[in-house]
This record gives C-alpha cells, sequence and structure tokens, in this order.
C-alpha cells in the first residue's frame, strides 16, 4: 500500500513539474507575421456558378412564408399509438411449445 502510494506521488509530481517548466519556456507572447494584404479593403469576387454553366440546378432570390415552404406534420396521439401496438401483440402468433418442469 505504501510502494503504490509512494509511485503514485511521485508520478504526480514528475507531472506538475512538466507543466511549470514549459510554462516557463513559452511565456514570450507569439509575434504573427506581417503581410501586405492583411485586413484590408478590396472589392468582392464577381459571382461564379461553382456547378457549371450548363447546370440544370436553378436558384432563386426572395423570401417566401414559411406555410408555403413546410408541409405540416401530423402526429398520432401517444394513447392511439399504444392501442395499435397492443392489438398488434395480441395478433402475433404465439409459441406452440409449453414447457413444464
Amino acid at each position: 500500500m505504501k510502494t503504490t502510494l509512494f509511485a503514485m506521488l511521485i508520478i504526480c509530481a514528475t507531472g506538475a513539474m512538466a507543466q511549470g517548466s514549459g510554462a516557463a519556456v513559452s511565456s514570450t507572447p507569439y509575434q504573427f507575421p506581417e503581410h501586405p494584404l492583411f485586413a484590408q479593403r478590396q472589392l468582392m469576387a464577381r459571382e461564379q456558378n461553382l456547378r457549371g454553366e450548363e447546370s440544370p440546378y436553378t436558384y432563386a432570390q426572395g423570401e417566401i412564408p414559411l406555410r408555403d415552404v413546410v408541409i405540416p406534420s401530423t402526429q398520432t396521439p401517444l394513447g392511439d399509438v399504444a392501442r395499435k401496438v397492443r392489438s398488434e401483440h395480441e395478433a402475433a402468433k404465439k409459441a406452440d411449445i409449453v414447457w413444464v418442469d
């Protein structure tokens, strides 16, 4: 028991020392390289069709109401689902063999 506890202490102490020495090495802040076009305003590029010029896919701009796009879902009440499952369970084929000890 004491040997295991001592081994765990050594492992934890080694890990703590490794973390402490690693932080001291990288204490200088990172300097980003300079670039002449970095964060400079420029015109946007021309629109491009990613699917090619002969593509049958089209798109449209504008807004349409959500009720015109979404098909309303019909939800069955939970009680009806439970009754259906119960009736299917009663109608299911039962085992023919009955084991008696």
